[in-house]
């Protein structure tokens, strides 16, 4: 029985050495870590913001000069 108890104290130990060493590492590099993510999300961009942006459906936008005009009251359908 003191052997398995043994055992598991150890594995314990292993994995409170992993994750301190992770946080360890994590911090001293953190600089590195977050200009690599950022390079990377600006990278996959693919050059600029130029004029690939989609523009919506003009179907569902109302024609120039007109407006929505908004329903008086809670917005509770009238019968």
């Amino acid at each position: 029985m003191q052997k398995i108890i043994n055992v598991l104290a150890l594995a314990s130990t292993a994995v409170s050495i992993a994750v301190v060493g992770t946080g360890a590492y994590v911090y001293v590099n953190k600089d590195a870590i977050i200009e690599s993510v950022t390079e990377k999300a600006l990278g996959s961009l693919g050059g600029g913001l130029g004029g690939d942006l989609p523009i919506g459906t003009p179907d569902l936008a109302p024609p120039a000069g007109q407006a929505a005009v908004p329903s008086a009251g809670l917005g509770v359908a009238q019968f």
